[in-house]
């Protein structure tokens, strides 16, 4: 099988402020802020969802082709993807602007300031899902607005299934455009909180949107994951012990690859979930997104001593 993996491209730069914010900011004086940090460490890493999940599904070997929308300063991205191996048929560069960029600060207390810059991730919409490509499985990943809504009604024309994760580009949609990608999708996968909030938005009960897809995936961080699948079967999936908590960002990428990886070998859902949990705890003992190492033999024995029993694939 081969998954078309629709989502952003981001550069993260990344700065560690060696202090307190709050001691630096004044409440009486938020509404006349003008402050300064000086941010001695810092590290820019190749991030975005698209890219994420790829890079982590090529670790296991499958087949997946990211698709996204890059501005003229993704040269350094490109050669990164091209030294793992990792496709750009479906990477478009969109000509005067710049590839989508998160800048993170973080202190002490591990409280962040972000700034994030959609740049050519806006124009995803450029990119159409192919037909005659081979494309047997899909995703649509946080992107530009317009690109999420176009490539999820396109996989449901085309008659392939795709996972909905809509991510941090949830509070973008209304209740009415969630219940239409709900509709248009195969699975949906979202964390805790984002499940709350699709509730809140659309009405449905967790049990009311499985019974609109073949299964709703949420996952709990350390408290691991539900897969919840039509006619109110519920798979409860441990997490894996990780041997230190380094970097949680990018984790929920990695899941949804385990996750892509297991339903392209056609594995039942407490297999599936458990290799989307063990390959979100190998990236949450590195820092960055992608920047943790195995093969799929590595994989095998990890996912036996972490679950007791052997992955046949």
């Amino acid at each position: 099988m081969t998954a078309l993996i629709c989502g952003s491209f981001a550069y993260d730069t990344i700065m560690v402020f060696p202090e307190r914010f709050r001691d630096h900011i004044l409440p009486e004086k938020v509404h006349m802020l003008n402050v300064s940090f000086l941010v001695p460490k810092m590290r820019r890493e190749f991030g975005g969802c698209a890219g994420n999940i790829a890079y982590n599904l090529g670790l296991l070997n499958g087949d997946g082709h990211p698709m996204g929308t890059v501005g003229a300063d993704f040269a350094p991205y490109a050669s990164w993807m091209d030294e793992g191996e990792i496709s750009r048929r479906y990477v478009k560069e969109t000509p005067g602007s710049y590839t989508a960029q998160a800048y993170i600060m973080t202190d002490l207390d591990d409280n962040q300031i972000t700034a994030f810059h959609p740049g050519a991730m806006d124009n995803a919409h450029q990119q159409s899902v192919p037909r005659d490509a081979g494309i047997s499985l899909g995703i649509v990943a946080p992107d530009g607005r317009d690109g999420m809504i176009q490539h999820a009604r396109e996989f449901a024309d085309a008659g392939i299934p795709f996972i909905f994760d809509p991510g941090q580009g949830l509070p973008m949609f209304s209740g009415d455009e969630l219940l239409q990608f709900i509709d248009q999708a195969t699975y949906m996968a979202v964390n805790d909180y984002e499940s709350e909030l699709t509730r809140d938005r659309t009405g449905l009960s967790l049990e009311e949107i499985a019974d609109r897809v073949d299964a709703l995936i949420v996952t709990k961080g350390s408290n691991g994951s539900v897969i919840h699948t039509r006619g109110g079967r519920e798979y409860d999936i441990p997490c894996a012990r990780a041997r230190e908590v380094a970097d949680p960002t990018g984790c929920g990428d990695a899941y949804r690859a385990g996750l892509i990886f297991g339903l392209m070998n056609d594995m039942d859902w407490e297999t599936a979930g458990r290799v989307a949990s063990l390959m979100g705890t190998l990236k949450v003992e590195h820092h960055g997104t992608q920047n943790h190492r195995f093969d799929l033999y590595d994989f095998r024995d990890m996912f036996k001593q972490a679950f007791g029993y052997e992955l046949g694939v």
